[in-house]
């Protein structure tokens, strides 16, 4: 006994629906639609940041005098000469003397100040709030204040001559101009540092603490075992600002010193002002734009390869 089946068939119309339907999925969408996502801040990116980075390349290999209308190819002639400018190695030993002061002063202190607000007392916001207001005050107003505080008859000098003390010219002396500067900055954005240290004092959970006091761990002890490691990726968070943040400081030296006396508050980013807008010559400015990217494109590196040492999540 025969028995007949019957095939299916596709016709050619339906076989390339199929196929124009598995070239959009829903996994295509789902990308799409994060592409779109993104896609304003790879618009600022790309308009902001890497445009105007291969700009100031392509000027660094030219002689660009703005108040002469000079173009003109150089090649490398600019990165010769920033390897033979006398001044530089002043300016980056300057440099380095600031950041470091910058950093150190100003995260211990933000950590100083995220403990002891870090207390459940009776108007403790208002002293954060008090802490923190600084950050939101106009950068050239407050700098600017600072100035007047900081001159020969100013308002520390007049504290000081209350007890007895006769204060110098802060800001015309190189030591203490160099320390006003650092203390000017630091006091400026130590609340921003302050309030990422607190977020993370608040996430550690004080049953370590209690356990430890039961072990009879000392203040220090906890801070060292407990505190320290469990806030280290906020540490290095903070680090990594202030310290992209310190090679960046231009208005205070801008208003405050002018990069004096001499050069011993002329830091890297004022030097590489003081080329291109004072004398115009913006190929080496730009030469000079270059060489600051490279130090904080290195020292960004150099910190988070070196997390995986001393941050607790990443070891």
């Amino acid at each position: 006994m025969l028995v007949r089946t019957k095939v299916a068939t596709i016709s050619p119309a339906e076989t390339e629906g199929v196929g124009k339907k598995r070239l959009w999925t829903m996994a295509h969408q789902d990308a799409l639609i994060g592409y779109l996502f993104i896609l304003p801040q790879l618009a600022g990116i790309t308009i902001f940041v890497v445009v105007p980075l291969v700009l100031v390349f392509w000027y660094s290999l030219h002689e660009w005098n703005v108040l002469a209308g000079n173009f003109d190819y150089t090649g490398l002639d600019n990165y010769r000469q920033l390897f033979a400018d006398p001044v530089l190695p002043e300016i980056l030993r300057v440099t380095g003397i600031f950041s470091i002061g910058l950093v150190a002063f100003n995260m211990s202190l933000a950590l100083l100040l995220a403990i002891l607000l870090n207390q459940k007392l009776h108007g403790i916001i208002l002293f954060r709030t008090l802490f923190f207001s600084p950050v939101v005050v106009s950068l050239v107003a407050w700098t600017i204040v600072w100035g007047f505080l900081l001159q020969k008859d100013g308002g520390i000098n007049g504290l000081l001559a209350v007890i007895g003390v006769e204060g110098p010219n802060w800001l015309r002396n190189e030591t203490s101009a160099m320390v006003s500067v650092i203390i000017v900055q630091v006091f400026k954005n130590v609340g921003l540092n302050m309030v990422l240290f607190l977020a993370a004092l608040q996430n550690v959970p004080g049953e370590l603490y209690e356990a430890a006091l039961m072990d009879g761990a000392s203040r220090w002890q906890q801070f060292l075992r407990i505190t320290l490691p469990l806030i280290s990726p906020t540490v290095l968070l903070t680090a990594i600002i202030t310290i992209v943040g310190s090679l960046q400081v231009f208005a205070q030296i801008a208003v405050l010193t002018q990069g004096g006396p001499g050069t011993s508050t002329t830091v890297l980013v004022y030097y590489l002002y003081q080329q291109a807008f004072q004398f115009h010559l913006f190929g080496y400015g730009s030469t000079l734009s270059i060489l600051l990217f490279v130090i904080v494109a290195i020292l960004t590196f150099a910190q988070w390869q070196l997390r995986k040492k001393w941050v607790f999540y990443e070891a």
